[in-house]
Formats: C-alpha cells, sequence, structure tokens
C-alpha cells in the first residue's frame, strides 16, 4: 500500500488496540500502513501481533537515557525515519513529552477507556463504576502534555449494567475502542479537520 499514510504505533502490552488497527488497515476500514510498531517493553505481547502481521517491530526501552527528553527524541527520529505521518499511542505506558510532540504536532492519537474529561489516568472503568455513572465510554483524543487532556476527536458510549463487574465493564468498552480507534484515524488522517480552542472540528479546515 505504498500510497497509504504510513501511521506508528507505540505499545507497552498486550496490544489489543493494536491488533484493531492492524484488522481495520487488512478489512479497508482503515486506509493508512502500519510502518512500525516500537514497545518500550521488550517482551510485550503485542510485539508479537505486529510480527506476524510482517510489520516492522522495535525495543526502545525507557530506562537508561540521561533525560526522558533524550528517550522522546529517539522515539521521534526512529518515526520520522519511516516516513509515518500519525502516531498512535496502543496502551503506551509513558508519558509523552515535548521532544515528541514537537516532531509529530496534532499527529498523535491516543484511546482512553472513558468519557473525557471524567476518569482520566489509569483503571478509568473501576473509577466510572465506584462514582456510579450510568454511561461510561471511549474516548480518542489527540495528544497534549496534559495526560488525557486532548482535543476530543471522537467519543463512543457504553451503558453501565445494574450488575456490572469493573472487569466487566472494562470488557465491552475495550470492544468499543477497537471500532473507535481505526475510525478515528481514518478522521484524522483524511483530513479536512480544524482545532478551535480544545474543538476538534470536521469539515472546516
Amino acid at each position: 500500500m505504498p500510497d497509504h499514510p504510513r501511521i506508528g504505533v507505540l505499545i507497552s502490552g498486550r496490544g489489543s488496540n493494536l491488533e484493531a488497527l492492524i484488522r481495520a488497515t487488512r478489512d479497508g476500514r482503515l486506509a493508512a500502513t502500519i510502518a512500525v510498531v516500537i514497545s518500550n517493553v521488550a517482551d510485550a505481547p503485542g510485539l508479537e501481533h505486529a510480527r506476524r502481521a510482517g510489520i516492522e517491530t522495535m525495543v526502545v526501552c525507557h530506562r537508561g537515557w540521561p533525560s526522558r527528553d533524550a528517550f522522546d527524541r529517539e522515539l521521534a527520529a526512529q518515526l520520522a525515519a519511516r516516513s509515518v505521518r500519525l502516531v498512535c499511542l496502543a496502551g503506551f505506558m509513558r508519558l509523552v513529552g515535548p521532544a515528541l510532540l514537537d516532531a509529530f504536532p496534532n499527529a498523535i492519537l491516543n484511546v482512553h477507556p472513558s468519557l473525557l474529561p471524567a476518569f482520566p489516568g489509569v483503571d478509568a472503568q473501576r473509577q466510572a463504576l465506584e462514582y456510579g455513572v450510568k454511561v461510561a465510554g471511549v474516548t480518542v483524543h489527540l495528544v497534549t502534555p496534559e495526560l488525557d487532556g486532548g482535543p476530543i476527536v471522537l467519543q463512543r458510549t457504553v451503558p453501565v449494567r445494574e450488575d456490572d463487574s469493573a472487569e466487566a465493564l472494562a470488557a465491552r468498552i475495550l470492544e468499543e475502542e477497537h471500532r473507535a480507534y481505526p475510525e478515528a484515524v481514518s478522521l484524522v488522517l483524511a483530513g479536512g479537520w480544524r482545532l478551535d480552542g480544545r474543538r476538534f472540528l470536521r469539515g472546516q479546515a
């Protein structure tokens, strides 16, 4: 797919959203080429998913660098060397710093298992259940220096059931993540959008 825009995926773990992106590129829902999958964890299971799909993989461990900025510069260099246009975080358990953000302005996406700005950070599904919300969901957003605080590209709702456990709710949210993330990536790659403050506006670029 030489004419398709190239994306890079950053992971730290199992890579289920990476698998969803791979499936979407294969079945035509996402017109993109996954150029590289980079993990900061050497034994992340998601790396094997990528290898089985014939995608280049790399491990760039976050330990041992003189600064977090140096680690981010290395990530940016590896992505740029592969002509990556959009960076997708898929369970990447590191805060993204200025060096990577500056290299890919408004071109880094993350998927989060809540309706942001509610319940940022880890264990969002349990937070939602304990708070007593009736509707949870998924947010795909542009990445900024603020944790889970960037402009919202797309959201999808997931009803909370009376008998839900955190695990059951998380499983249903994850299913919606797998649908929402490729859709949001397609929206961003298609262009024709702009930011008005925090608002992601389509058809008005």
